[in-house]
């Protein structure tokens, strides 16, 4: 019942979204009945359901052609109406102020106008003018005194009429200069986009640059991750490592989310990046796969070229449990990986231990600290992998020292850094809790829309350091 109450809650916030983003840039902005209406019209339905589709393909087992075809449209729409929101938010800020400089221009132009002219409306038979200090003279200083004159016969001729056209377009020149100062002042009056041109004009330009502003920053997020990610290096000092090991170097990858998107060519790029480092143990720490062996289990192969020292070591994510994880770890035990299932492993100076993710308590196989670390001699160093960072108070009450993590994202999309802050204790880096240290992966690969803003892609050597060295 909470989960159908949720998913109402956000369809009609996505409702409400997509309705304010389609009055701005469409509604606003195009004449009704116009063509760019239809077009845009249809758009606003049709990219709601593209993103919907490729959000539930995979979940309702669709072919996995379908899910491709789904998911680049369907999520790069859903970055796409992040941004576009955001600077259509920032935009409303700036409309006002766009129409109050416009609506001054056209006053300042008006105002030229009238004093241009230079005409005056001449004043009718039987008018009189206005003196100096604006009052109007009596109408007996005007008329001379006397009984009225006898007409005369050239007062009873008919007189030539002066020519009428000069005065009729004095007139409609001082019409229309006043029309137009009527207007300034109702423009000055309501400086905000009172005018149907004014307003069309506004709405224009301030959808135009938030289009571009937003597609713009999504354009930049992908290529953030179709171009790989980059290599961070960190120094962790142990107080428990032996001389021996100090400088160990683990190669801590994350959240690759193989999938309908990022599929054989992103694994192969993670993986030479990671060789490239020559590290001395590799860490996968989960949400390796955004699907099933059948479906991805050939763009997961370039894992077998893998290349470190002590070999690579592998625990699962949530999404594993979304898309098979027992078959997941057979298959990249397949691939030379291993698999810590709540297990560990004792390493020169250190014990390496791994725990399932939480996801996986719904299928009875979640995070197992008695099993991965409770007989182990403390008087050792402990690197522990475990994909969320939620579990950190679990290691420090097993004494770890050291905890690698993912799951985060570190938001992918900024503000989303700042929604993660709410449910991680660490979004993106190395903090300390207790005698525990937990360092978190931003990952390599992206869920969902290929974007990332804010927090690029990372893979990690974690270099430790012991204290007696």
């Amino acid at each position: 019942m909470v989960f159908v109450l949720v998913a109402l809650v956000v369809l009609a916030l996505l409702a409400s979204v997509h309705r304010y983003v389609w009055r701005r840039f469409v509604g606003d902005t195009t004449a009704p009945g116009s063509t760019l209406r239809r077009v845009g019209t249809v758009a606003a339905f049709v990219l709601p359901l593209l993103s919907l589709g490729a959000m539930t393909s995979g979940r309702i087992g669709a072919p996995f052609w379908l899910q491709q075809v789904l998911a680049w449209p369907g999520f790069l729409w859903l970055a796409a109406l992040l941004y576009l929101t955001l600077a259509l938010l920032v935009g409303e800020a700036v409309r006002p102020l766009l129409g109050r400089v416009l609506a001054r221009r056209d006053a300042a132009a008006a105002a030229r106008t009238t004093a241009g002219t230079g005409t005056s409306v001449p004043a009718a038979e039987g008018t009189v003018a206005a003196t100096a200090n604006g009052t109007r003279p009596r109408t007996e200083e005007l008329v001379p005194a006397g009984p009225p004159r006898p007409a005369t016969p050239a007062d009873r001729a008919p007189a030539t009429a002066p020519p009428a056209e000069p005065e009729a377009e004095a007139v409609r020149d001082a019409e229309a200069a006043e029309q137009a100062e009527t207007e300034a002042k109702a423009a000055a009056a309501a400086p905000g986009i009172a005018h149907p041109s004014r307003r069309l004009f506004v709405s224009r330009v301030v959808g135009g640059a938030a289009a571009a502003a937003g597609l713009a920053t999504v354009g930049y997020g992908t290529h953030n991750v179709l171009s790989g990610p980059s290599v961070k290096r960190i120094t962790v000092p142990l107080a428990k490592l032996p001389r021996a090991a100090h400088g160990f170097r683990i190669a801590v990858v994350s959240d690759i989310h193989i999938g309908p998107i990022l599929g054989r060519a992103h694994t192969r790029r993670i993986v030479d990046t990671i060789n490239s480092t020559s590290p001395d143990l590799v860490a996968v720490v989960g949400d390796l796969v955004d699907g099933s062996v059948a479906d991805l289990g050939s763009a997961a192969e370039p894992l077998a070229g893998l290349r470190s020292r002590h070999g690579s070591f592998f625990v699962t994510g949530n999404h594993e449990y979304f898309s098979g994880a027992e078959q997941w770890v057979n298959h990249v035990r397949e691939l030379g990986l291993i698999p810590l299932e709540n297990a560990r492993v004792e390493l020169g100076g250190f014990d390496l231990a791994g725990v399932n993710d939480i996801a996986g308590e719904t299928e009875g196989q979640g995070p197992d600290f008695v099993r991965a670390l409770g007989d182990r001699d403390r008087s050792r160093a402990a690197v522990l992998l475990a994909h969320q960072p939620v579990v950190i108070h679990d290691a420090v009450e097993h004494g770890v020292d050291l905890q690698l993590s993912g799951h985060t994202h570190g938001g992918q999309l900024w503000p989303g850094n700042y929604l993660a802050e709410l449910a991680n204790p660490t979004v993106a880096g190395l903090e300390r809790y207790g005698d525990t240290q937990l360092f978190v992966s931003r990952g390599a690969g992206a869920w969902g829309p290929p974007v990332r803003v804010g927090a690029p892609a990372d893979i990690t050597v974690v270099e430790l350091a012991s204290r007696q060295a």
